[in-house]
């Protein structure tokens, strides 16, 4: 087994995430099996507890790990399936160590970090990479070099070298190129810098992946090439484009996977991207621009809703559209400073974000009323969905103050409530309805057309659902029932009769949307969004 480790220096968040997934992508369409791991260094357990501001989005795997976002990018990548167990934190590590420690398993030792945690985390790497039967298991290293928290990582993929074998194990960095923007110079020291503390534990890169706004210039290649010990064709420019989907095209243009294969004795064969390409293209003829609305309450990060993103993505480049993406705060609109009507009358359709909690639920319900009126395509997640829910039956079902229990705990009609299996939980992570739950779709219903399927899985991320009581009204009333899950028969998906597109669903439909393979749910709405288009 093959092991490259990714690094990243200077700053977080300049698209480490990317880089290995797009690495990853090549070796696959070489041939090889590969996997991947994404090490965050924070104590909390899983990203399942954190605030999307601090974090951005916790992406949600088929077997219901609550995960870093970068996890997404992976599987839509490689168009596989990942588990809750190719994310590993340090609290896991930590937890781990000390309950073997009060078993008794380390008897008579001093329990440390070298050899005790790095044991641990060599051992967790090495058992990912055996249950998925890999080649080349791929481990994206959280943070940055330096960080006093990613060292007992860092130092277990130095000690997995001399473990492994040079030729078994290679070092990517990702690091920052910024440019002056008063004489246009991209500046190495940066660069520099990160790989001589990374040389400084012990960790020598065997390429280097520079970020920056424009191409790296050869002086700038070859300045970082002699200081970071590397020949010139293994720094590897990795420059700004508007599209993600692009960056595998650009590293096998300058030939990143060829150096990786020869470093780690891999037989080389030509990477097959015709498909990707053909996604590319699509992506590029798309001419027609449609505005969608996402409306939530973490819109100022948009990697809160990175999936939901990438989803309408898939979903435009299938379809023959580009989604044009119009952010809308809803504590704004609650606060009164934003005018729903201003805003959402040249719109083609709007999402209704998901987002726990009662700040900005009331804006959401206000911009729900406004797209039901008005014959507006819309598309509810989670979260939106159950707001969907609570507009209706204020609105239309003329239950004054319905609300979620969640909300409003002694509301006189709980329309949302705690799901009965939530009832009983008195630990908040990890104790949600969580992953891949089969659905059974109703065949008069416009959901089951769209899938075109009877049974479907969706994965999930929720503590509170539909009121059954309340069903019987919903229906009566033209909001229907589209389908149910088949192990605790809760509502799923909701339609409203006669209306061009107002659908609900309590899954993340967009957590299994891939560019070869859009979710459709998505593909439907921006059909229907494209022909609002049309008609202005």
């Amino acid at each position: 087994m093959k092991y490259v480790f990714v690094t990243g220096g200077v700053l977080s968040s300049i698209g480490k995430g990317v880089t290995t997934a797009s690495l990853a992508l090549l070796f696959k369409s070489m041939g090889y099996n590969v996997t991947v791991i994404k090490i965050d260094p924070y104590l909390n357990v899983d990203a399942g507890t954190m605030n999307p501001y601090a974090h951005g989005e916790v992406f949600v795997t088929e077997d219901g790990g609550e995960t870093d976002l970068d996890l997404g990018h992976y599987e839509r990548f490689l168009n596989i399936n990942l588990s809750r167990r190719n994310n590993i934190t340090a609290g896991q590590i930590y937890y781990s160590v000390i309950m073997k420690e009060r078993k008794g398993e380390y008897l008579g030792e001093t329990v440390q970090v070298i050899p005790h945690v790095t044991n641990e985390i060599k051992q967790r790497i090495r058992e990912v990479g055996k249950e998925n039967g890999a080649d080349i298991v791929f481990v994206e290293i959280g943070g940055t070099v330096g960080d006093i928290e990613g060292l007992p990582f860092l130092e277990a993929s130095r000690q997995m070298k001399l473990e492994e074998g040079s030729d078994n194990v290679a070092f990517v960095h990702v690091a920052l190129v910024p440019t002056l923007r008063t004489t246009g110079e991209q500046k190495t020291k940066p660069v520099q810098h990160s790989v001589q503390e990374l040389r400084r534990i012990g960790i020598q890169p065997d390429l280097i992946v520079a970020r920056c706004e424009k191409p790296l210039s050869i002086e700038a290649k070859q300045k970082i090439a002699l200081y970071s010990n590397v020949p010139p064709e293994a720094v590897i420019s990795n420059h700004d484009v508007s599209n993600i989907y692009e960056i595998p095209i650009i590293l096998r243009e300058q030939q990143a996977h060829r150096i990786l294969a020869e470093k780690l004795k891999l037989d080389y064969r030509e990477p097959d991207l015709a498909k990707w390409e053909e996604f590319l293209e699509k992506i590029r003829r798309a001419s027609m621009e449609v505005k969608i609305a996402m409306i939530g309450k973490y819109t100022r990060l948009h990697d809160s809703y990175l999936s939901i993103v990438e989803a309408l993505k898939h979903a435009g480049a299938y379809v023959g559209v580009k989604p044009s993406l119009v952010w809308l705060e809803s504590t704004d609109i609650e606060a009164g400073t934003v005018d729903v009507e201003k805003v959402l009358i040249n719109i083609d359709g709007a999402l209704i974000l998901p987002g726990f909690g009662k700040r900005g639920a009331e804006g959401k319900i206000k911009a729900i009323r406004y797209l039901r009126e008005r014959n507006i395509p819309t598309l509810g997640i989670c979260f939106g969905f159950q707001l969907m829910a609570v507009e209706f039956a204020r609105n239309i079902l003329g239950l004054t103050n319905a609300n979620s229990t969640e909300l409003d705990p002694s509301t006189p009609h709980p329309v949302i409530d705690l799901l009965p299996s939530q009832k009983e939980v008195n630990q908040v992570g990890g104790t949600m309805r969580l992953g891949a739950k089969y659905i059974k779709l109703f065949k008069d219903r416009r959901v089951y057309n769209i899938y075109g399927a009877e049974i479907v899985a969706e994965r999930h991320r929720h503590r509170y659902g539909l009121n059954k009581k309340y069903i019987d009204l919903f229906e009566s009333s033209g909001f229907l029932v589209s389908g149910v899950s088949l192990d605790e028969e809760v509502v799923e998906f909701m339609e409203l009769k006669d209306h061009r597109f107002f659908i609900g669903t309590q899954a993340h439909p967009e957590f299994k949307s891939r560019p070869l393979a859009p979710s459709p749910i998505y593909v439907e709405f921006i059909k229907e969004a494209s022909k609002s288009n049309k008609v202005r």
